[in-house]
């Protein structure tokens, strides 16, 4: 099933973005998770959540900023970007788990979708 990540563009700093990826009929049961990947630098962790919703994980840099969420009736997958710093910036991608729980590990994350790209201006 092919993730569409959507929500991406041009913020200043301080600013907020809220991302949406249609994660498709078959991921109401799977773990979801948001990853970016800056210039130069390698694809990395943003947050995960449980298939129920019920346990969320977050990369230290973002806690207290982002918040990830689903609505497994509708198929969708959020990723809530508040006070966004320039640091941010980078192409972001929602990714399905091979599992029901949440995980940062990117080996756990069997199917990817295309990115979409932000962007923080200082």
């Amino acid at each position: 099933v092919q993730l569409q990540a959507s929500g991406g563009g041009l913020v200043q700093a301080g600013g907020s973005l809220r991302l949406s990826c249609a994660a498709g009929r078959t991921s109401s049961n799977n773990a979801m998770g948001w990853f970016r990947q800056a210039p130069g630098k390698e694809r990395e962790f943003v947050a995960a959540i449980s298939w129920r919703g019920s346990s969320t994980y977050y990369t230290d840099s973002v806690k207290g900023r982002f918040t990830i969420s689903r609505d497994n009736a509708k198929n969708m997958v959020y990723l809530q970007m508040n006070s966004l710093k320039p640091e941010d910036a980078a192409v972001y991608y929602c990714a399905r788990s091979r599992f029901t729980y949440g995980s940062n590990r990117q080996a756990d994350f069997g199917s990817w979708g295309q990115g979409t790209q932000v962007t923080v201006s200082s």
